[in-house]
């Protein structure tokens, strides 16, 4: 099996041994692709970053897959590949785990596939490209597909957290009051991932949680508020859990034990 094969059957596991054996993934084949435009193409998350193992790639080639994965993501995986096939039938569309945990949409029109995950394979492309993506922008792509399970929703967040940057982080935190649940989900989620990790300004994000709690009308996300703080060390993990230990919302009373395990007990000392 060659590096084509394995990128064709999705098969990340073979790319890696293959990496291992001295396949280069620069490769410029006799088409004009290469391993790693390949994989961009497949939008496979995945396979990207099996693939990207040299970061030092030449910068017409940093740009071209750049504008590759940003092309497939603004057109639609589906309309691309209708596109370059000339498929007109019906589309099959059925989820797949890219990787052990996260998901994608895999799309099949005739013998052709596709994974729809070009937003997740842009935004791992920025981050190793070193381009400082707009926050707005990353946010807008992991919103779109409401799943922190979802590969772009992973991606973004991987990326965000690897930026603990005060600006950054104030960029982001500037969500947690968007009209759209989704985009205070995401923050929350963010916050709660960024505490699992100790990245991010702790003193800003503790402040703004607290605050954040006591305004928060969407009880569902409330619980992911109270979740993120029990991940921050601070001396009034207890007192603040206990204050919503009788909430109306199961959600939010089910959150309040983990914060307390988290900080070891019921208030300081």
């Amino acid at each position: 099996m060659d590096l084509g094969t394995a990128i064709a059957a999705y098969d990340t596991e073979a790319v890696g041994k293959l990496l291992d054996e001295g396949a280069d993934p620069r490769l410029v084949l006799a088409d004009g692709t290469s391993p790693l435009s390949g994989a961009v193409d497949s939008g496979s998350p995945a396979l990207v970053l099996a693939l990207l193992r040299e970061e030092n790639l030449p910068e017409p080639e940093r740009t071209r897959l750049l504008t590759l994965a940003r092309h497939w993501y603004e057109t639609g995986a589906e309309e691309e590949l209708r596109r370059r096939t000339g498929e007109s039938g019906a589309a099959e569309s059925v989820r797949v785990l890219d990787d052990e945990y996260d998901w994608v949409e895999e799309i099949r029109l005739g013998e052709h596939v596709v994974r729809a995950g070009h937003g997740a394979v842009l935004t791992l492309l920025e981050w190793a490209f070193l381009i400082p993506t707009p926050v707005d922008e990353l946010v807008a792509r992991a919103v779109a597909v409401a799943d922190e399970d979802h590969v772009d929703w992973t991606a973004v967040n991987w990326h965000l957290r690897n930026r603990p940057d005060l600006e950054t982080w104030s960029a982001l935190a500037a969500h947690h009051r968007h009209p759209d649940p989704v985009h205070r989900r995401f923050v929350a989620y963010h916050l709660w991932s960024r505490g699992i990790s100790d990245s991010g300004p702790v003193p800003e994000t503790l402040a703004l949680l607290t605050a954040w709690a006591a305004e928060e009308t969407d009880h569902g996300i409330l619980a992911e508020v109270v979740r993120a703080f029990g991940e921050y060390t601070d001396p009034n993990h207890g007192l603040m859990a206990l204050s919503y230990a009788d909430h109306p919302d199961v959600r939010v009373r089910r959150a309040v034990p983990d914060v307390l395990a988290d900080y070891g007990g019921a208030g300081p000392s």
